[in-house]
């Protein structure tokens, strides 16, 4: 949960860091390929393929290039068709991918986190809606693209960890990982790329090395391995409190008008959904055994 915490506060930041330096400033496809570059610079010095086999390390580059690689295409598509308060509001649907994904993978079904995940969408649809125009459902099933991607990336590792031993030193596998990202993110640029709208900026170019280095290389490695050590339900909850976060960060430092009345009313659904959970989990691990 630590994992899953630490890296929320992360990513709150990216968040405004991104819509404040970058938005419409430098080609997102550059800003991804940079991102993924960096991040995958990180972990290469450590990377040890003899730890996996053959087959493990494909699944985890094929983890990768659908989590970071395709999930962005699909994200900065969906500017191109919605404004960003509804690609906002239609990202809140991960945590029913989340939860239904889960339960496939693993051969299950475990109604409760339908439940949670369905509370932690009001909730973060009570913070992020702000109506919707007509001639969205392409952009609606654009967001859902990179939405089912984010999820199944983080299943899908989760998936992957319960088959590999419980000691493997993850630190010296996951440049697959990113290796796999790039795969997806190198072709992307060269075909869909503006080289006219490079950073121009050095304040430009230290976001993107933060955004690399940090919430990309940091961030991606704590949070697939923060996935692993809860349950689905915390995890599809969690998926949606970058919201308050991102909100909260962008209202004091930046000073953006949010509406504080809806942002405590969502974050209290939200954290309700998680005492529902825990609370769930706990009664079924202290159940007597039938």
């Amino acid at each position: 949960m630590g994992y899953l915490v630490g890296v929320t506060a992360l990513w709150a930041f990216s968040f405004s860091l991104i819509g404040v330096y970058l938005a419409g400033q430098v080609d997102s496809y550059f800003a991804v390929l940079l991102r993924v570059s960096l991040a995958m610079l990180i972990f290469l010095p450590f990377l040890r393929p003899s730890l996996l086999r053959g087959k493990q390390r494909l699944a985890l580059m094929a983890l990768g290039a659908v989590q970071l690689g395709v999930m962005y295409t699909f994200f900065y598509q969906s500017f191109l068709l919605l404004s960003v308060p509804e690609v906002l509001l239609f990202t809140i649907f991960t945590p029913i991918y989340i939860a239904l994904l889960d339960d496939l993978l693993f051969g299950r079904f475990t109604p409760i986190y339908i439940v949670t995940a369905l509370l932690a969408v009001i909730g973060a649809g009570v913070i992020r809606y702000d109506g919707i125009d007509s001639g969205f459902w392409t952009g609606f099933l654009v967001v859902q693209g990179a939405n089912l991607c984010f999820a199944l990336g983080q299943v899908g590792y989760r998936r992957l960890a319960a088959d590999l031993p419980p000691t493997l030193a993850w630190h010296n596998v996951f440049g697959w990982f990113f290796i796999g990202a790039m795969i997806v993110a190198l072709p992307a640029y060269l075909l869909f790329g503006n080289s006219a709208a490079l950073p121009s900026t050095p304040v430009q170019w230290g976001v993107l090395a933060w955004l690399g280095l940090v919430a990309s290389g940091v961030g991606y490695f704590a949070w697939n391995q923060g996935a692993t050590k809860v349950d689905a339900g915390t995890l599809a909850i969690m998926n949606n409190a970058l919201v308050p976060a991102g909100l909260i960060v962008n209202l004091v430092i930046w000073n953006r008008d949010a509406d504080i009345p809806r942002l405590v009313i969502g974050a209290l659904i939200m954290a309700a959904s998680l005492w529902l959970n825990h609370w769930w989990c706990q009664r079924r691990q202290t159940a007597p055994a039938s």
